[in-house]
């Protein structure tokens, strides 16, 4: 059996995201005075928004809300002038990006680039610009590939995968970075039926592992997940549930 379709071992049931260990009091990351805005329209104005470590959270909101760009600001893909960061209980800024997040945090995009290369080059990239050695590096692939189930897609040409495939070899992409907290904007858009299911099924396993997850969704099977917390952006402010 594909372990993207069924990671918990257990037909037809979709794990909890249960997490690995007892979260610290301290949160993983606090970020303080969040705000964007477009020339006179206020996107948001978010005063504190703290992400528990190996928690998994689902960021939900209008069209145009600002979840994209919620998720790239913490990412250190949009910039933000006057937040206020600690991560791990250290304090750092947001801008300039600092390499301390850019090392444990990794954003995923809802149309994901690969290089016209191969798909286990693909998901070595990070790796090979980290400088990891070869023969630690194909231990990490290999193990990340068995996880999204990508493995027999190795030597392809991404640009032939499918939607579903190139989203699993994204997030092990990202997975074999082994990150403490992933960003992931919108993971099952343009997906149905089982390609759907598999990324789905993906997610738990990310938290069981102690990462720690927020996902810019609309999917009603991601939002209803076991264990996951619900943000939502409303009128430029962030309500936590």
């Amino acid at each position: 059996m594909n372990p993207a379709e069924n990671p918990a071992g257990n037909p037809g049931v979709t794990p909890a995201v249960t997490p690995a260990v007892t979260p610290a009091a301290t949160p993983l990351l606090s970020v303080q005075r969040l705000r964007k805005a477009h020339g006179q329209r206020l996107l948001f104005d978010i005063a504190r928004l703290d992400i528990a470590r190996a928690a998994a959270y689902v960021l939900t909101g209008a069209n145009g809300s600002g979840k994209s760009t919620l998720l790239r600001m913490l990412g250190g893909l949009e910039r933000c002038d006057s937040c206020r960061v600690a991560f791990e209980g250290q304090d750092l800024p947001l801008y300039p990006y600092p390499r301390q997040l850019r090392q444990r945090i990794v954003y995923v995009h809802q149309h994901p680039i690969m290089f016209s290369t191969s798909v286990g080059h693909n998901i070595a990239y990070g790796l090979l610009a980290r400088g990891v050695d070869r023969r630690v590096l194909r231990a990490l692939v290999d193990e990340a590939m068995a996880w999204a189930g990508v493995t027999h897609l190795r030597d392809n040409d991404p640009a032939r995968l499918s939607g579903g495939e190139k989203q699993r070899v994204a997030l092990a992409r990202a997975r074999v970075l082994q990150p403490r907290l992933l960003l992931l904007d919108e993971p099952t858009a343009n997906l149905d039926g089982e390609a759907r299911e598999q990324v789905i099924a993906l997610i738990p396993t990310l938290v069981e592992q102690g990462a720690s997850v927020v996902m810019a969704c609309h999917d009603r099977d991601l939002i209803n997940l076991p264990g996951v917390r619900r943000l939502k952006l409303r009128d430029g402010r962030l309500a936590v549930r």
